[in-house]
């Protein structure tokens, strides 16, 4: 299972991709809007959420869907890899670990927290997701950094 967002490094679908072909496994990737909270957990039907943002519009949620379905779908192109996109509500450690928990996936891979100063205060104040993780989960955590050059601050 692989955490997804929009506009995340490609290193983290590539790692994602690249496990799931060497061990025959189907992917799982989750979205998780955070402008959205949990409101009732049922696995066999979607989870029902509600907007914090009430003029947020569905349409918002299904776009950024089509978009991460087409980043998915780019980078299992040509390899045998069966995937599957899963949109979730609520905090994105929690409901990363419901779902790992639900599907028994056998690793959960998530990238890096994003550079720069805004990056650095939303994780001070709302935590690390992949440290919630690796200090929550029962199951093995991949992290996965942005790939650096040596001495750069800028993505190769």
């Amino acid at each position: 299972m692989v955490g997804v967002l929009p506009g995340q490094h490609a290193e983290v679908l590539r790692s994602a991709t690249s496990l799931a072909e060497k061990m025959s496994a189907p992917l799982l990737c989750a979205y998780v809007d955070e402008a959205s909270y949990l409101v009732e957990w049922d696995p066999a039907r979607s989870a029902h959420r509600l907007s914090l943002h009430p003029d947020k519009d569905d349409a918002d949620v299904r776009a950024v869907s089509e978009e991460l379905r087409g980043v998915v779908g780019a980078a299992c192109a040509g390899k045998p890899v069966e995937w599957t996109l899963r949109i979730l509500a609520g905090d994105p450690a929690r409901a990363l670990g419901h779902v790992a928990a639900e599907v028994s996936a056998s690793m959960i891979i998530v990238g890096t927290p994003e550079r720069g100063l805004g990056h650095r205060i939303s994780a001070a104040l709302n935590g690390s997701v992949a440290a919630w993780l690796t200090r929550h989960q029962d199951r093995p955590v991949l992290v996965v950094p942005a790939r650096m050059g040596a001495h750069r601050d800028e993505p190769e």
